[in-house]
Formats: structure tokens, C-alpha cells, sequence
């Protein structure tokens, strides 16, 4: 398995692509405007001929343990004995979110399937049910994690891409076979929740419109105060943890967009009726903690094997409370990791990763989640 990395910043590659290149896999993050250029997507295609090209828009872009905006990170792998196959559709031809999960999935389903990667839109996808749909359609001992594709703190599109074909709206599933490949995975949060516990009275999807009988969008405006003339992006800053009837362990839940006239509040995932919501604030050391957490589990699932990658997806959320100390987080990954193995990834508007090993995989916002990759030969 062999990982290159290639940066496009200032109008040039860091380093030159290279004129032919056998990768059979891009992970590519990066702007919108670039990728939608006819011109810079030959470039790609030249230098990578024969291989499948996957990513999203980003709000941030991580290579190594620096964050970029408006640039283009592109991976590029090279598998020994894995095979790759990368289905894609979009949300809109489908009745839900769900459906293109479960239909796409399956699609996917084929002898020796060991992992998923999944990339979504951020805001046309519910992820709640995008990540149901594919868990559904795929046994357990497949390992799914990923991410939403972001738009910095702008919400105003998202966009996914496979080849060629870069659309609003897309679902990309890369599916990866065969008994070579090796993946860990890690999500933790460190997020603190304040405030009374309040139970979901009305909502349908991830539209929230009741709290104890209250108006969502009024309750949460009283907690943030000066905080609330800056909605939807301050909203990034103050999150909700949700909890499920009957479950112990609970996610957390980003807010995407206000409706005024409404009064309520869209979320990256569903709001069910029933379920307890507990608001949530930012601790630096606790965020920091939460990343070198992630990187711990990543690398303790791989179990002896040493990761030749290390995909990071880090929510919006933490990077707009961290600011200029979000290079820390990257670097308690690294500590952990290993500067020697390579680094990319996005800053998101949702992760798709299980909590802990041998869970079923989630949605989760506000997290750092890592998923290593490596391959063994003698396998």
C-alpha cells in the first residue's frame, strides 16, 4: 500500500502532480469553485488516469496537522491486494434519505466486503437516515464511517463529488474487499452539557419545533443571548446532546438552519419525539482531549498493525470554538498516530462513525472521528 499527498494552494501543486500515476484511489477535499473547473479536474484525471475520485467541499481542509480554506488536498492510494468499487446517486431521485442509503448499499454488497467509506452533502442528506438506510442493507461486520460535506460556516451549499460528476446533493459510497485491508476507527466529542434536561415534544425529521411544550427556536435563543443575533453559525458554539428512549449512550446534534416564522430549528440528523436534549458548550482542553481520544481507539482497533492513513473528520463546530488553537487538536492525533503517517481529511457538517468498536455505526456532529487504514499482504 503506498499514500501520496499533493496540495493545491496559490494557484500551484505542492508537490507537481506527477504525469502518470497508477493510484487506484483519490480522496480528494477541497473547494468548490476548483473542482467545478473543467480545466483543473483534467489535471487531475491526467495525472491519475485509472483512478476512482471521490470527496467533498470542506470547511477546512486537513493535511498533515495544518487547516486550510479554499485550497485542494488530494491523497492518492495505492492498495496491493484490496480491490476498490465507488457507487454514487443523488438524494433527489430517491423518496428519502433512507432509500438511497439502503439502495446504494446494497448495490455495494458483493463477497468480501470489509469497509464503507461514505460521503454525503451536508445539507440536502438527512444523515440519520442516510446512515440507517446503509446500515440496513449491509451485514455487521461491515465497518462504515465518513462524513458530510461542509461549506465553512456559510450553509449555503454543500457539494460531493465521484469522477467527473460534481453535484449538490450526491451520496458516495466506496466500498473496499478482500481480506488484505485493515481498518480502525475512533469518535470521540469532549463537549460539556449545561442546563436542564428537556424532552422533544414536537418534531418531525430533524426539524425540532417543541421543548416541553415550548418553542425550540425561543427557548434556545434565551441560553444564548448575545449569541442568538448571530443564528445559525453561533449555533455551532452551543450543540445538543441528544439521548434516545431506552439507550445509555447519547449523540450530539448540530443545528444547520433556523426557521424564524416557525420557530424551530433543522438539524444535521433526526430530532425524535420522545428523546431527552440537553444543551452543550465548548471546553478547550476537553475538545483537545476528545481528538487524542478518537486517535487512541483509531489506533488500538487496528490492533498490531501500524497505519499507513490516517483519515480525520472533525466537525465545523470544534474549528470555529478552537480557532486559532485548532491546530492542537490535529496535533493530539499525531501525538498518538505517528507524524509519519500520512494525514487528510475535513472539517464537516456531520460524522458517520460507531461510537465504539463493534457499535452500529452513527451520525454524530461536534466529534473528531479517525479512521485508519492499513493493508496486510500476508494476509
Amino acid at each position: 500500500m503506498q499514500v501520496s499527498q499533493f496540495h493545491f494552494r496559490d494557484q500551484q501543486w505542492f508537490p507537481q502532480l506527477p504525469k502518470s500515476d497508477y493510484a487506484g484511489l483519490l480522496l480528494t477535499f477541497g473547494d468548490r469553485a476548483l473542482i467545478q473547473n473543467s480545466e483543473f479536474s483534467q489535471q487531475l484525471r491526467s495525472a491519475f488516469p485509472i483512478a476512482e475520485i471521490i470527496g467533498c467541499t470542506t470547511s477546512g481542509e486537513i493535511l498533515a496537522t495544518e487547516v486550510y480554506d479554499d485550497t485542494f488536498v488530494v491523497t492518492a492510494i495505492t492498495f496491493d491486494k484490496t480491490q476498490v468499487e465507488v457507487l454514487d446517486g443523488n438524494v433527489a431521485d430517491f423518496q428519502r434519505s433512507f432509500d438511497a442509503g439502503l439502495a446504494l448499499a446494497d448495490a455495494l454488497l458483493k463477497e468480501n466486503l470489509k469497509y464503507v467509506l461514505l460521503l454525503s452533502d451536508g445539507q440536502l442528506v438527512n444523515g440519520t437516515e442516510l446512515v440507517d438506510g446503509v446500515i440496513q442493507a449491509l451485514p455487521k461486520n461491515v465497518l462504515v464511517t465518513g462524513g458530510m460535506a461542509g461549506d465553512s460556516d456559510r450553509f449555503q451549499e454543500t457539494v460531493v463529488w465521484h469522477n467527473e460528476s460534481v453535484e449538490s446533493g450526491k451520496i458516495v459510497l466506496c466500498g473496499f474487499y478482500g481480506d488484505s485491508i485493515r481498518v480502525g476507527h475512533g469518535t470521540l466529542g469532549g463537549w460539556d452539557t449545561f442546563g436542564p434536561q428537556r424532552t422533544i415534544t414536537k418534531s418531525r425529521g430533524n426539524i425540532l419545533y417543541e421543548l416541553d411544550g415550548q418553542p425550540a427556536l425561543d427557548l434556545y435563543k434565551s441560553y444564548l443571548g448575545e449569541f442568538s443575533q448571530q443564528l445559525p453559525s453561533s449555533a455551532l458554539r452551543f450543540p445538543l446532546s441528544l439521548q434516545l428512549p431506552g439507550e445509555s449512550e447519547s449523540v450530539v446534534r448540530t443545528i444547520l438552519n433556523i426557521d424564524e416564522k416557525e420557530k424551530c430549528m433543522i438539524f444535521a440528523g433526526d430530532m425524535p419525539e420522545g428523546a431527552s436534549a440537553k444543551l452543550m458548550k465548548a471546553n478547550f482542553e476537553t475538545l483537545i482531549d476528545g481528538a487524542n481520544g478518537a486517535a487512541k481507539d483509531a489506533v488500538a482497533s487496528l490492533k498490531s498493525d501500524s497505519a499507513k492513513i490516517a483519515l480525520l473528520i472533525s466537525c465545523v463546530g470544534r474549528r470555529l470554538v478552537l480557532s486559532q488553537r485548532v491546530y492542537e487538536e490535529l496535533e493530539a492525533v499525531a501525538d498518538v498516530v505517528g507524524e509519519d503517517c500520512p494525514f487528510c481529511g475535513f472539517y464537516s457538517y456531520g460524522e458517520i462513525s460507531p461510537l465504539v468498536e463493534h457499535a452500529q455505526c452513527r451520525l454524530h456532529n461536534q466529534t473528531m472521528t479517525i479512521t485508519t487504514i492499513s493493508e496486510v499482504l500476508d494476509a
